[in-house]
């Protein structure tokens, strides 16, 4: 049933923002492992208490809902950058707004977070400490998530 659910979801962010680029979740884990790529920058469109439970290795954290884009200032508009969240609705969202600032290599991680654990691919705390925890979003969202993995 998770499964169903998961496809659907994808097929709606799909329709709702088709102009966002999807990375699958093991094409973006073999990325991170081929240091001949330019590593992407991170970005987690979670919320402060959901990051703050776990995310992914050097991922930065930016508010989904007012994500302050002055703090990108530094970082060139060809910088491949790959935004997640707990499914991939916030980080889509996140993703379309970064393209329209003109950034032009931004992939928005196909099942997010959840996906991600849920295929055992190692999560953080503070960047330095794995765990096998993350932040389950709400009670409905999270049965998406495996519940060995809920905080």
């Amino acid at each position: 049933m998770r499964s169903l659910i998961f496809k659907f979801l994808k097929f709606f962010i799909r329709l709702a923002f088709p102009g966002v680029h999807q990375i699958q979740t093991k094409e973006f884990a073999q990325w991170l492992l081929d240091s001949t790529k330019p590593q992407p920058l991170i970005l987690d469109a979670r919320n402060q208490a959901e990051y703050e439970v776990s995310h992914l290795k050097a991922a930065i954290h930016i508010n989904p809902i007012t994500p302050d884009l002055s703090a990108l200032s530094r970082v060139s508009n060809n910088t491949p950058i790959v935004v997640y969240c707990s499914i991939g609705y916030r980080s889509a969202k996140l993703a379309q707004q970064l393209d329209e600032a003109g950034f032009s290599r931004i992939f928005n991680l196909n099942g997010g977070i959840f996906q991600w654990a849920n295929e055992g691919r190692p999560i953080f705390k503070d960047d330095q400490y794995p765990t096998h925890f993350v932040h389950p979003y709400d009670a409905m969202w999270g049965k998406l998530l495996r519940a060995r993995y809920h905080a």
